[in-house]
């Protein structure tokens, strides 16, 4: 937020003006969400999610530094800049301060940790930390890792139960590297003290890869970000140029 106030102005196009407007002026942010980038993208692979996760643990260190925890972290409330750089947005159901010993039931279920579906007190920094999980089990793999974190639903139930050979075979994970199935198994545990806080998860061998280079990371994603793109164009215009059939009515008796 760069400006905020009262006395905002806006002229109609008819030249009648309203004053004494409340406003805000927040950053323009050219590249969209990242719900839109995955769903261009598809699956981006691990280095992706090793790129993204750096930004999001940034943002989150930062925020739950200053004892602020969001509780509705998706896809669809992350922007993304057209340099691919996140920004956290949409604090609606965000919490300050008494962030230990929350109720209230915030969140949306597919991202929601169980605890908070239970109905159980919760601390803010743990749902936040499942909420992360699911959002890089999507950039990594391209779906979603269960439908809601319950113990009736059949994937998260796998997690429960401790299959997890069976379960990354059903969500096509056999390919991915242990380091990468042992986090996102943390991030997904039912009992929330058991989910790495951010400094464990900059930590963790994972995301410490010694294969990995960020800004490499980048410009690849960017370059087939833009292949992508392109395709849909192209894909578009052939769709706008189809000769359109009409269907001819009877003839008039």
């Amino acid at each position: 937020m760069y400006e905020y106030g009262d006395a905002g102005q806006v002229v109609k196009p008819s030249g009648r003006i309203i004053d004494n407007l409340v406003f805000i002026v927040m950053e323009f942010v050219q590249g969209g969400l990242l719900f839109d980038l995955c769903q261009t993208m598809g699956a981006m692979g691990e280095d992706a999610g090793r790129f993204f996760l750096h930004q999001i643990c940034d943002s989150m260190g930062y925020m739950h530094g200053k004892r602020v925890v969001h509780r509705d972290l998706k896809l669809e409330n992350i922007l993304v800049t057209d340099n691919l750089d996140l920004k956290v947005a949409d604090f609606g159901f965000a919490c300050y301060k008494g962030i230990d010993h929350l109720k209230s039931y915030r969140g949306t279920m597919t991202y929601m940790a169980p605890e908070i579906k239970e109905n159980k007190e919760y601390k803010g920094t743990e749902v936040d930390m499942f909420s992360i999980g699911v959002i890089i089990f999507i950039i990594v793999q391209g779906i979603f890792p269960f439908k809601e974190a319950r113990k009736e639903e059949y994937f998260y139930n796998l997690l429960l139960q401790g299959s997890h050979d069976t379960y990354f075979q059903k969500v096509n994970g056999t390919g991915l590297s242990e380091d990468f199935k042992d986090l996102i198994l943390r991030f997904f545990s039912y009992n929330g003290e058991q989910r790495p806080t951010v400094e464990q998860v900059k930590n963790h061998p994972w995301m410490n890869s010694a294969t990995y280079d960020h800004e490499a990371t980048r410009q690849q994603l960017l370059s087939t970000l833009a292949q992508k793109q392109q395709k849909q164009m192209q894909q578009q215009v052939v769709q706008m140029t189809k000769p359109v059939k009409v269907k001819r009515s009877a003839p008039m008796v």
